[in-house]
């Protein structure tokens, strides 16, 4: 992969991270319930899934997997399933005292983990556009596993950063949110975003 392939790759990659999708909202959801140092464990766990996807699709399985309508329609409804079991629990969750909140732990590192993991990983419209995207900036001359490394190391530091950015602003939105009735409408906000999200998901169809 050459330098100019590199950064044409690099700057796609922004702009994929940038674009609000479902990731964006739970890292920010993360953030605003378990600041950013807690809440970010969420984002790590979007990063574990989109490795995962990238060896799918490096290794040749997201082929297979795009052209198979039970894997895709199994993985997509799961993911809306998911998506709305996590809007009932922000239109549900309990009003705290923000500085309390913010100080008490009450999900674990392996929830926020195991949180982000699956709302990247049951996405399988992501698996279908890394398999469009990737081979794009692949050099066919070269060995296409170390060109594959650098692309997954491109991506998941730029979404770090990015998904930091989505966590860290909502932890500061959240100390200026002090109300019962601020904190209500913001939970319901991200209810409502979840549910889109999951309405945008559903909507997704197998490529021809």
């Amino acid at each position: 992969m050459s330098l100019q392939v590199w950064f044409a790759y690099m700057l796609a990659c922004w702009v994929i991270s940038i674009s609000p999708g479902a990731g964006a909202i739970a890292s920010m959801s993360s953030g605003l319930n378990y600041g950013f140092r807690h809440g970010y464990w969420n984002a790590i766990g979007l990063q574990i899934a989109l490795l995962l996807q990238i060896m799918v699709v490096a290794a040749g399985v997201g082929v297979l997997f795009a052209t198979t309508p039970l894997a895709f329609q199994f993985v997509k409804w799961f993911g809306v399933i998911y998506l709305l079991y996590l809007a009932y629990l922000q239109w549900t969750a309990p009003i705290k005292d923000i500085e309390i909140q913010q100080e008490k732990r009450d999900k674990s590192v392996f929830a926020l983990l195991l949180n982000g993991f699956v709302v990247n990983i049951s996405n399988p419209k992501a698996i279908v556009f890394l398999l469009a995207v990737l081979p794009q900036f692949l050099d066919l001359s070269k060995p296409q596993w170390i060109q594959y490394l650098i692309m997954a190391v491109t991506m998941i530091s730029i979404d770090l950063v990015v998904m930091a950015g989505y966590t860290g602003l909502a932890s500061k939105v959240l100390r200026l949110l002090r109300s019962p009735k601020q904190q209500k409408y913001l939970n319901r906000g991200f209810a409502v975003m979840f549910s889109c999200a999951a309405l945008l998901l559903s909507t997704v169809h197998q490529a021809s």
